[in-house]
């Protein structure tokens, strides 16, 4: 009797074993059936990317340099990609502000970050404390355009060159001006760099924007300025402005009697600025290569270069994001001697 018992027991056990086997594997098959369907339609969501407007922050005002290659940019690439792509100016803090908001949107290729040298490299040089760090809270896309500085006086100031200015700063030290944009961006780190490899006395005054910094050195509030060349252009071509150098190892076509300060004995300033395109970090590769592949069509075509040049900069892209990223390391490095030996600190 007992045996029959145990026996029966025995089969029970073995019953009830095999209904929560079943069971579990149910649920298995419903949590794999789960996780299929939700890789696929996120694959399908992407695969049919982009479906509604992209926006493009770009941390300065309206008609300084970010601003003027943006909307080319923005331009070309709703015609490639079939939707709008619509420019948000977000300015303040040296694209600090714009910047923070893209790093805490969502990676899903419909807010992206247009910024440059200084936002992205010079910031983290400059602050004590960023809200963001650009090699870890970003996915590159692609460089779109890089561009030299120009220096331009106002128009009573009687320089024809460098030289000029440099000898009126001697003559009278402490008394120039410069307007920078910003206290611890590019302009202030390619100024200071100027005063040491000059050996003059002058001084900066801070702009929000480049739009009021050209309109006060017009006006004759400020002596001089050293910006991007795309906002000076138009007024060093129209006389407003009188330009008296460009940092580009070459001339600029569209004003090629300007000489380079290689050309007028200051090699050591040669350089520019460059901008980019990002995105926030873990950006999905599929999304990444479509509007890498955009910009490197963009980019290759003549319509898209010519208006590049003809506002003062230079067309290129990058062949991946990690070559963006190569790209802004070695920057890091460059412009951190020079922050270094200036002490400059941003405010």
């Amino acid at each position: 009797m007992s045996q029959k018992n145990t026996s029966f027991s025995e089969i029970q056990w073995i019953k009830k074993s095999c209904a929560l086997n079943n069971l579990l594997s149910q649920i298995s098959y419903s949590l794999i059936f789960g996780v299929m369907s939700l890789c696929f339609l996120c694959t399908v969501s992407y695969a049919k990317y982009p479906e509604k407007p992209i926006r493009l922050v770009v941390g300065y005002p309206p008609g300084g340099a970010n601003d003027l290659i943006a909307r080319q940019v923005a331009s070309k690439l709703t015609q490639l990609l079939s939707i709008q792509v619509v420019v948000d100016n977000r300015p303040g803090a040296n694209g600090i502000i714009s910047c923070e908001l893209v790093m805490k949107a969502s990676p899903d290729g419909y807010t992206l970050l247009f910024a440059g040298l200084t936002p992205l490299v010079i910031n983290s040089l400059t602050y004590l404390k960023l809200p963001y760090a650009t090699m870890t809270d970003f996915s590159g896309i692609s460089m779109v355009a890089s561009g030299p500085l120009a220096i331009a006086v106002r128009p009573d100031l009687l320089t024809n060159d460098v030289k000029d200015l440099i000898h009126i700063a001697k003559t009278r030290p402490g008394k120039l001006n410069f307007a920078t944009i910003g206290t611890g961006g590019f302009t202030r780190v390619f100024f200071e760099l100027f005063k040491s490899v000059a050996k003059i006395d002058v001084h900066f005054v801070p702009y929000k924007g480049g739009v009021l910094a050209i309109t006060d050195v017009i006006g004759g509030q400020v002596d001089a300025i050293a910006l991007d060349l795309a906002p000076l252009l138009p007024m060093i071509k129209n006389g407003m402005l009188n330009g008296i150098a460009i940092t580009s190892k070459t001339r600029n076509p569209e004003i090629p009697n300007i000489r380079t300060m290689s050309e007028q004995g200051m090699p050591e300033m040669t350089s520019g600025n460059w901008y980019a395109i990002l995105a926030p970090k873990k950006l999905p590769l599929s999304i990444a290569n479509t509007l890498n592949k955009a910009i490197v069509t963009g980019i290759n075509a003549v319509d898209f270069k010519d208006k590049l040049l003809s506002i003062g900069v230079d067309p290129m892209a990058s062949a991946s994001s990690q070559a963006l990223e190569s790209f802004m390391n070695a920057e890091l490095v460059r412009w951190g001697a020079v922050v270094k030996s200036s002490n400059i600190k941003s405010e």
